[in-house]
């Protein structure tokens, strides 16, 4: 069984990126968090502490967006999801970062990267 949890259009200020401007000026970003397990015990007992504390997800995206400095969005969602594991038992976790309106030589709406970790 393949039950998600998702959590969409987090959004944060944090000061990443390869460009010197990105990293004083700051800027959005943007996360997205998918968990993959079976959610079966807490649907069949309307179970909070069965539940995923969105407030936990929220605040560990937030942690590490805000907290740390990165380079690429690549090792922001690699944080993230390696935190996620090390919280939850999780088949899978899925985790998209964006940063809106991007210098990239021309008009982009955003830059986004996806990345799905399994345990190991």
């Amino acid at each position: 069984m393949s039950d998600r949890f998702r959590m969409k259009n987090m959004q944060f200020y944090g000061y990443h990126g390869i460009f010197t401007a990105e990293k004083e000026m700051g800027q959005i970003i943007e996360v997205d968090v998918e968990l993959v397990c079976d959610l079966a015990a807490a649907a069949k007992n309307d179970d909070p502490e069965m539940a995923f504390n969105p407030v936990d997800i929220y605040t560990v995206c937030k942690d590490i967006v805000e907290g740390k400095d990165f380079n690429l969005l690549e090792a922001i969602a690699e944080a993230i999801a390696a935190e996620l594991h090390s919280m939850y038992d999780l088949e899978e976790v899925r985790v998209n970062v964006r940063k809106p309106g991007v210098p990239a030589g021309g008009i982009v709406g955003s830059l986004e990267v996806e990345i799905c970790r399994r345990p190991q």
